[in-house]
């Protein structure tokens, strides 16, 4: 199994209010991605520009309120993002909110950026999923 740095806390994004995660939730240890993921995106580009999104909608930003244990979580088999990026829960897990999240303009894909990785994901047959591009 991938390994995960064991003093760094664990984050959620949702546009729902949240006091405990399902089975099967996503997380992640980069604080900022778990952000972008409360906008609700379904293209997220990750360059060295940083991260771009098409989500619109206005979140909640959770820590994950418990200790993560191994068995705990395991690397999300589809992710397109960097390996140990994504993983996802394999029991509930209380989390605690830390910030309400607004869609900051200057993270939001442009049109042409949009259509231009859309045609690139429906080409690798990934359209409709997160996209690391």
């Amino acid at each position: 199994m991938l390994d995960w740095d064991h003093s760094k806390p664990w984050y959620h994004g949702s546009p729902l209010k949240l006091k405990v995660l399902r089975k099967g939730s996503t997380i992640t240890q980069d604080r900022d991605l778990a952000r972008i993921f409360s906008h609700k995106p379904t293209i997220v580009s990750i360059s060295d520009r940083g991260m771009k999104h098409d989500g619109s909608t206005p979140g909640f930003l959770y820590q994950i309120a418990e200790e993560i244990r191994e068995g705990d979580i395991y690397p999300h088999p589809r992710s397109s993002m960097e390996e140990g990026k994504e993983w996802l829960t394999a029991r509930e897990l209380r989390v605690e909110l830390i910030d309400l999240t607004q869609v900051a303009e200057e993270e939001k894909l442009l049109d042409k950026e949009l259509e231009r990785l859309r045609k690139l994901a429906r080409s690798e047959g990934k359209y409709g999923q997160k996209e690391n591009i």
